[in-house]
């Protein structure tokens, strides 16, 4: 069953923020990941929405997006990520 990686972030340093998004799509994609969306003005229906940018991701499996997270190539930039941002990210189960 496919998997889907939903990230909510407010990035406060755009320049180290660029060094995560140098590699990120070499990464994801070597993992089989797919990027589905990057908003950076997501527009909220109903309820609050405080972060400015919101990323989509999609992988066919739980274990893969777990063995791409935990990847030794992806930690090695989510440092960058981390310093540059805060947020939140969720893996919501597809129907397929």
């Amino acid at each position: 069953m496919s998997v889907y990686l939903i990230a909510e972030l407010t990035i406060h340093d755009r320049d180290s923020y660029a060094n995560y998004e140098a590699d990120f799509l070499d990464i994801l994609t070597a993992n089989a990941g797919e990027l589905i969306s990057v908003d950076e003005a997501p527009e909220a229906l109903e309820g609050a929405w405080s972060s400015d940018r919101s990323v989509i991701l999609r992988f066919d499996s739980k274990q893969a997006a777990l063995g791409w997270y935990h990847s030794e190539a992806y930690q090695a930039i989510a440092s960058h990520r981390h310093a540059a941002s805060t947020g939140n990210i969720r893996m919501v189960n597809g129907f397929k």
